[in-house]
């Protein structure tokens, strides 16, 4: 069960939640929580790639890469890639990355940014061109974006400059936790299909509530470093590694942001849901929502 906390404002609470990753710990045991690529999930990969090889996307911008775990399986799966994201101490094991494979045409191409998703249409409009094929933001990363004026200004710009970035008739891929779910229930669950990591051993749960409404949640992942073999895995762990990181996640509601993501990309776009990588009349409770939103193009039908 999780704990339940409540609040009339958000105050100290939220304070220092922004930076998340700034003493790149978290960062470092992110990488082993989900998985490096030789490990990520084939239901992951077959459902990413496979979508974006159906609807004929290309050019891909990640706006969320992180580690760079995605977007390096797009670079490996013929994909052109731009990856940004806001946290440079997970940047830096992208550039690693691109450094070690630089003789690879696809990776000495890779181009890596840091970007702030307020700005990033601005921050780089000059990648932008006529658009990207296909604009991603998984691995529950939006939600990092906590609602710090209760109407959810910030998130709805941030979405305005993903559709931006789209070109007509391109895609945005956007997910997050089965917040309802967690809100109800007061659990997460540990192990699931998204990530598959044999690392996880619990997920401490607990929910902030700001005058009556879920407003935070916070998780406090268990990971277990012992059996991690170093070499193998390209991380290094030290003996006083940490084997616990707490992340704190805005909880957002499912009909509350298909709804945010119809008013950025408007009605004639083409909207659907996928839970856990399946249309959701095949999966009772999900542990993640994917959003895949088709833009409008000049062409489409008004």
């Amino acid at each position: 069960m999780a704990n339940m906390i409540t609040t009339r404002s958000l105050g100290t609470a939220s304070e220092g939640i922004k930076d998340q990753y700034a003493d790149g710990k978290a960062a470092k045991v992110w990488e082993i929580f989900i998985g490096d690529k030789k490990s990520r999930t084939e239901n992951y990969k077959n459902f990413l790639v496979g979508l974006l090889k159906r609807k004929g996307c290309k050019r891909v911008l990640d706006v969320a890469c992180g580690t760079g775990i995605d977007s390096i399986m797009l670079l490996e799966e013929g994909f052109e890639v731009v990856s940004v994201d806001a946290s440079d101490k997970m940047l830096k094991y992208a550039l690693k990355s691109r450094w070690n494979r630089r003789k690879e045409a696809a990776f000495d191409n890779w181009i890596i940014e840091e970007a702030n998703w307020l700005t990033l249409y601005d921050d780089i409009k000059d990648l932008v061109g006529n658009g990207f094929d296909a604009v991603i933001c998984l691995g529950n990363s939006f939600a990092h974006m906590l609602d710090n004026f209760g109407d959810q200004r910030e998130q709805k710009q941030a979405i305005r400059n993903f559709e931006k970035c789209v070109k007509p008739g391109g895609l945005l891929l956007i997910d997050h936790r089965n917040y309802d779910y967690i809100i109800d229930s007061g659990s997460t669950a540990s192990k699931c299909i998204y990530y598959n990591s044999k690392h996880t051993t619990d997920i401490k749960t607990s929910v902030l509530f700001v005058e009556g409404r879920p407003a935070l949640v916070t998780l406090d992942y268990l990971i277990d470093t012992a059996s991690l073999d170093d070499e193998k895995s390209n991380i290094i762990i030290n003996e006083d590694s940490i084997s616990e990181f707490r992340l704190s996640y805005y909880p957002h509601r499912l009909k509350i942001f298909n709804m945010m993501l119809k008013n950025a990309f408007g009605q004639n776009s083409n909207y659907k849901i996928y839970g856990d990588f399946k249309n959701l009349e095949e999966i009772r409770t999900p542990n993640f929502y994917i959003h895949l939103v088709e833009k409008s193009s000049p062409y489409s039908n008004k």
